[in-house]
């Protein structure tokens, strides 16, 4: 689908995140409720980063809260994909101003041993594909100034993605109930969220068979090695320069990032 509108939507989101300023909402150029246009738009700003080196290290589920589906209107998650420079290594630190309006959520990652391309995926397959778990940090962002986003927006904007951080000590599946683990999220010594597996689509690998079943659908698939960063476990936080955040999460371990000052060295 390579559209008037959907060109023009996707320009206005490459050049807030070029510019670093947010832009309006980009629903309003749009046909209204057409998931495939905005997608479209996901899609051709993800082709410009390839073309430009980077590559895709997995994909990112999101809206996969009923709260949050219901707060958009939609009864369904969305998707976006994890590239190579939005990685930060575990106690890493995120330069000030490297995103326009960050918050910190904590979720379960799952990475691939082998690809999969079913078009009706359950969870026993899933459980095939993962080599193992990980504890994760998704900093998600938005190019739509002041978060004032629909679904059409969140999906066009690649699901909202901004960076995310990996735990470092992989966790088979055969030593953790996804659906069972508790999360809880520090802003350094305050707990500012907190959740269960179960908060997460009813498990992060039901979230996980969502995503490669839409993804077939779409002609695509997930391969050997691919990140899969399966929802929040709890409310995202909003971060500011200076903040530090340390996600728990029972069976497989912490994760931590911090937030440069402002003014601080790059």
């Amino acid at each position: 689908m390579n559209t008037p509108a959907v060109r023009e939507a996707a320009d206005l989101l490459a050049e807030a995140e070029r510019s670093g300023t947010p832009v309006p909402p980009v629903r309003d150029r749009l046909p209204v409720h057409d998931v495939d246009a905005a997608y479209a738009v996901q899609r051709r700003n993800v082709q410009r980063k390839l073309a430009a080196g980077r590559r895709i290290v997995g994909r990112k589920i999101g809206l996969t809260s009923p709260a949050v589906q219901a707060q958009l209107g939609v009864d369904q998650p969305d998707f976006g994909a994890l590239l190579s420079d939005m990685a930060v290594p575990d106690n890493g630190s995120v330069p000030a101003g490297r995103l326009l309006q960050p918050k910190v959520e904590a979720e379960v990652a799952l990475v691939l041993g082998t690809g999969l391309d079913l078009t009706e995926p359950n969870v026993a397959d899933i459980i095939r594909a993962t080599d193992f778990a990980l504890p994760a940090l998704e900093i998600v962002d938005s190019r739509i100034a002041d978060w004032d986003i629909t679904f059409t927006d969140t999906v066009a904007d690649n699901a909202s993605s901004g960076l995310f951080v990996l735990g470092t000590t992989p966790v088979p599946l055969t030593a953790v109930d996804l659906r069972q683990v508790t999360m809880t999220l520090l802003r350094g010594e305050e707990n500012v969220s907190s959740g269960t597996g179960a908060d997460c689509l009813d498990g992060p690998l039901n979230a996980a068979v969502w995503l490669a079943a839409t993804l077939a659908e779409m002609g695509d698939a997930l391969k050997a090695g691919d990140v899969i960063l399966t929802g929040a476990l709890g409310p995202m936080v909003p971060a500011a320069p200076g903040d530090r955040f340390e996600a728990h999460i029972s069976g497989l371990g912490s994760v931590r990032v911090r937030f440069a000052p402002e003014g601080a060295a790059q």
